[in-house]
């Protein structure tokens, strides 16, 4: 087909059916828009095939098998268990097919149509699609780009998905490794290094830093937990290259100390991302970059094509799915004259961790740097009822506040629950929170949601459930 003869006419395309292109179409035709979705591998993208999905039946396994060794406690007597990582891989291929036909049906249901293909700019208003020997042009009124991101390893070290694994293929062996080396210090790195480590893997976690990125109470325990958990921490180290042999892999490391070099079965390296933008043509149309190559978009997700739109991890900002689909809600409003904006500032920040860690606004010396005179406070789960009741008494609840104007700065959640409960803290923050809007309310009990407001009264040394003592300990 020669360019410029014929073109099938579409008001939207959308390149991508991750959670930012799938969400952003439904959006779409909700508000009366006509919608082409272009996928040209799986619908649900890396989030569902090859990230979140998989990651968390990982993390959810691992928990479990955990929480099988305090059965005793409760009465529930047994011989033992045996974990089998091909049920395990069954289980998550089976829940990925399940969960990317939903993902097919709801497209159906509200009439998004669905092209399988690869898809790049011809012109501002053209994309050509190729799927083998099929080729068709369309032209558009609007189009949105969501194709995402790929994971690069760190220079000296090649990812070959057998000894030396990415986050794409981590969740795709079919053992358990004797001895797991993890180089990384981001959420994915933390949960991959407590999942093998329940499973019975032997971890070494190698981080570039001098220690973790969450607020320092948080990493106070985390550490603590990782100490208790026998999984080994090497901080300021940077991996410079690494070797596989038949059976093992071996890295070389190096920090203030000087060289070293470190062997196990396995090595998952947590890697930074590239956008997937080289095929699609977009210095074909101008379309602006930053220096790392994601695109420029503003509050609505315009790139510098005003009519074409932008997404997810192809464009700046952290690899997270709760910001594509965001964004592509906002697209997809802007697009059908709605105004609307994303505002990443109270973005919440999780880690599906034994336990899980969860964080939304400033940590406590971010709101320091800030000018802000700060009154922060911890409640220990040590001192909750209900941690107690369920034996989940490691981690902590953490408040930051202004003391001169009380408003809510920072939660951030080291425990049972911390990802459900991280919520209040962003729905807090988004309405602009006093601390007696925290005092006020009734909360359940038992609860691990008691622990919120006992953060906030420990500000004033009114938390019930924290002796004299503990508060003393705890510098409140």
């Amino acid at each position: 087909m020669v360019v410029g003869e014929l073109a099938h006419e579409r008001d939207l395309i959308i390149i991508g059916g991750g959670p930012g292109g799938y969400n952003a179409a439904i959006r779409a035709t909700q508000l009366g828009q006509s919608v082409t979705l272009i996928e040209k591998a799986e619908l649900g993208g890396e989030c569902l095939n090859k990230g979140c999905i998989p990651s968390k039946i990982l993390t959810h396994a691992a928990d479990k098998v955990a929480s099988f060794r305090d059965f005793d406690d409760l009465g529930i007597e047994s011989d033992g268990i045996r974990f089998n990582i091909e049920k395990l891989q069954a289980y998550k291929d089976k829940t990925m097919s399940q969960l990317r036909e939903g993902v097919r049906s709801l497209c159906k249901a509200n009439k998004v149509e669905i092209i399988k293909g690869s898809a790049f700019f011809l012109s501002e208003d053209r994309i050509g699609v190729e799927n083998g020997e099929q080729y068709e042009v369309y032209r558009f009124k609007h189009a949105i780009i969501a194709t995402g991101s790929t994971p690069k390893a760190p220079e000296g070290i090649e990812i070959d998905h057998k000894r030396i694994l990415d986050s794409w293929s981590i969740t795709e062996i079919k053992m358990v490794p004797e001895k797991l080396l993890i180089y990384g210090n981001d959420y994915i790195a933390l949960e991959i290094a407590m999942a093998y480590n329940a499973l019975g893997s032997q971890v070494v976690l190698i981080i570039e830093e001098d220690d973790f990125k969450f607020d320092s109470s948080i990493n106070r325990e985390l550490k603590r937990v990782l100490k208790k958990n026998q999984i080994q921490v090497i901080k300021g180290s940077i991996v410079t290259n690494a070797y596989v042999s038949e059976e093992e892999v071996t890295i070389h490391i190096v920090n203030k100390t000087g060289e070293e070099a470190i062997t196990g079965t396995h090595l998952f390296v947590s890697s930074f991302y590239i956008p997937n933008t080289d095929s699609i043509g977009i210095n074909r149309i101008g379309i602006k970059t930053c220096e790392n190559g994601f695109i420029l978009v503003n509050e609505e997700c315009r790139t510098s094509c005003k009519h074409i739109f932008a997404i997810g991890d192809v464009t700046e900002g952290p690899n997270l799915a709760v910001k594509a689909i965001k964004q592509g809600k906002t697209a997809a409003e802007v697009i059908a004259g709605i105004p609307s904006e994303t505002d990443l500032r109270f973005l919440p920040i999780v880690a599906h961790t034994r336990p899980p860690i969860a964080s939304v606004g400033l940590t406590e010396a971010k709101a320091i740097n800030l000018g802000h005179s700060v009154a922060s406070a911890i409640f220990p789960l040590t001192s909750s009822g209900y941690a107690s009741v369920l034996g989940k008494k490691d981690g902590l609840i953490k408040v930051i506040f202004d003391k001169d104007d009380h408003f809510l700065l920072g939660m951030h959640i080291f425990g049972f629950g911390a990802v459900e409960l991280i919520s209040s803290g962003v729905f807090s923050l988004e309405m602009a929170a006093r601390d007696e809007d925290f005092s006020f309310p009734l909360y359940p009990h038992p609860s691990i949601n008691e622990g919120i407001a006992e953060a906030v009264e420990a500000i004033k040394k009114q938390a019930i459930h924290l002796s004299p003592a503990m508060k003393k300990s705890l510098k409140i």
